[in-house]
């Protein structure tokens, strides 16, 4: 069972905490992806995992084993790395099967063809006799994936596996992991910084920051239901806008924004005075101003200026900034279909739902209300 625990871990150098009292619990089989800016402990955690290095304080244990000074080879665990790690000198069936040479209870011919499974596999089997400079980016990947399943571990430990390849073989890659994953049914702790690949590999994401947690849990949970603001800003592409301003009787009051509160945000945000408004970029609803009068706009509304139009054919990115702003600064950020066609220097109707706002602690950035989420309808046979 490749069940692990971290209690309480806490990795220092000389004066710097790298993981600051981490305690984590990622189920046999799962598939967890760790998450963060540069810096913010995810591959010193991973590394403390593999026993390459070890914990100033804590403990980690894997399928119940106390792992926290057993060396890597002893841990039944297969790292692969972002550079891939191949011996240039061997061809990728000798990449493969070295796996396997410190494993026994193989013979010779059980080795040879557990190599030939693997590389069937990974669809690699027609690349066993070349050398790794023979090799693309994304079979170099596949070699490296071979060397680490043919062992047959516990656990997979993956630090940003594919941050060398290009953007589309990056996007098929994911699919191939998220297959082998399924098909391996191992224990999978994958890091990297990009949000897309959390999003879509992962059956929970942990966010760090500064050596500290701060959410664990399914994807769209904390898409939807973000702890604090650093995970709501995280975690989104493009982020969530964020506008500072006060809780004033039931009104957020900005520089450039006014928004009253409706019954339940009112009651989330009682007793905060500094607060943070926030709404993802597809929840604003744009319209053309034309034929507007401002006198006719209801509370969720606002007049606002496009500044830039980023067209991504499917989709367009709207910067927006107000009207009354010489400064001409970008205020908000929206998502809208690419069919819909805006112009810089447009003025817009930006409305804002009350059931899509995020509502934040300025001082401490704890979420205080997120935007309500429509339960899935029922899927029935007829």
């Amino acid at each position: 069972m490749g069940r692990i625990s971290i209690e309480h871990m806490t990795k220092r150098f000389g004066e710097t905490v790298a993981v600051d009292d981490l305690s984590l619990e990622i189920a046999d089989s799962e598939f967890l992806v760790l998450v963060g800016p540069s810096g913010c402990g995810k591959s010193t955690t991973l590394r403390c995992l593999a026993g390459l290095e070890t914990p100033t304080e804590g403990d980690i244990y894997i399928a119940g084993d106390h792992m926290n000074y057993r060396v890597p080879q002893n841990r039944d665990i297969a790292m692969v790395f972002q550079d891939y790690a191949l011996y240039p000198h061997m061809t990728v069936r000798q990449n493969i099967r070295f796996g396997l040479e410190e494993e026994e209870g193989y013979t010779k011919a059980e080795r040879n063809d557990r190599v030939e499974q693997i590389a069937g596999t990974l669809g690699i089997s027609d690349l066993l006799d070349r050398k790794p400079d023979e090799l693309s980016g994304g079979q170099q990947q596949r070699v490296a994936l071979g060397r680490a399943i043919v062992r047959d571990p516990e656990v997979f430990l993956m630090d940003e596996p594919l941050s060398n390849l290009d953007a589309k073989l990056r996007a098929d890659m994911r699919t191939e992991l998220q297959q082998l994953q399924n098909e391996f049914d191992v224990t999978t702790v994958y890091v990297t910084h990009n949000q897309t690949e959390a999003m879509t590999m992962s059956d929970r994401i942990a966010v760090m920051n500064d050596g500290e947690l701060q959410q664990v849990g399914p994807p769209l949970e904390l898409y939807h239901e973000p702890a604090n603001r650093f995970v709501a800003g995280f975690i989104g592409e493009p982020m969530m806008n964020f506008v500072e301003g006060r809780n004033e009787d039931g009104t957020f009051v900005g520089t450039y924004v006014e928004y009253p509160f409706d019954g339940d945000i009112r009651q989330s945000v009682q007793g905060t005075d500094d607060v943070v408004l926030g709404v993802r970029p597809e929840d604003l609803e744009v319209e053309s101003a034309e034929g507007t009068d401002p006198a006719d706009l209801g509370g969720h509304e606002f007049l606002m200026n496009v500044s830039v139009v980023e067209p991504h054919g499917d989709q367009n990115v709207l910067h927006l900034n107000h009207p009354e702003d010489t400064d001409e600064e970008d205020l908000l950020h929206a998502l809208t279909s690419g069919t819909n066609i805006f112009e810089a220097g447009e003025t817009v109707v930006v409305s804002i739902d009350p059931n899509d706002v995020h509502v934040f602690d300025a001082r401490t950035g704890d979420a205080l209300h997120n935007r309500s989420v429509e339960p899935e309808a029922e899927v029935t046979n007829v």
